[in-house]
């Protein structure tokens, strides 16, 4: 199944908070997600059973080193500057006192690390689209792992970002270990996420 792009329908336009009012009233079914991915709203399916086992994978190890003032969050939605972006990471990483409150997204300014998880559905977003928003917004660190990779699945760190842009600080083939930098100070064995 692919993803879905929703076509806010004739007179609408593409005005910010027409986006934003379709991408909070679409009915979508119960597991998909909605987003705005370079202005346009899409619905994607659900997730699979190996890229749910590999953020919870993921999520456990993150658990262990991020300070105790700080949460991890899987449904939560980060609004890009430039009106462009509404996404939801596989996982976000922040301090807890922002994402509290009434409300269903958070500054991606306050986000210290965002990672994606590709699916067959969604990869070309994950790793162009999104990537470009996330940079765009200053996040400093951004995960993308990649089972769907062609050849090997690849897990790659992404930091630095300026103009739109990230250098890539490191990537690895599942199997290997990728180094997450300070505040994580983790060493991540890729060779535990699962491989479709």
């Amino acid at each position: 199944m692919s993803a879905l792009t929703v076509d806010p329908g004739p007179g609408h336009g593409q005005d910010w908070d027409d986006l934003v009012r379709i991408w909070e009233e679409t009915d979508a079914p119960e597991g998909c997600k909605v987003e705005i991915i370079e202005g346009i709203v899409t619905v994607s399916p659900p997730p699979s059973k190996d890229h749910n086992t590999t953020a919870a994978l993921l999520q456990r190890r993150l658990y262990a080193v991020i300070p105790e003032d700080w949460e991890i969050y899987q449904t939560l939605g980060v609004s890009v500057p430039g009106r462009t972006g509404l996404y939801i990471p596989d996982l976000v990483v922040l301090p807890r006192a922002v994402a509290s409150g009434p409300g269903n997204r958070v500054p991606a300014e306050e986000v210290r690390l965002v990672v994606e998880i590709t699916s067959p559905a969604n990869a070309n977003h994950d790793r162009i689209g999104k990537a470009h928003g996330y940079a765009k917004a200053g996040i400093e660190l951004f995960l993308l792992l990649d089972p769907c990779h062609t050849g090997r699945p690849t897990a790659t760190l992404y930091g630095e970002p300026s103009d739109g842009t990230y250098r890539v600080l490191e990537a690895v083939e599942y199997g290997e270990t990728l180094t997450l930098p300070k505040p994580f100070g983790l060493e991540l064995d890729t060779g535990a996420f699962p491989v479709s």
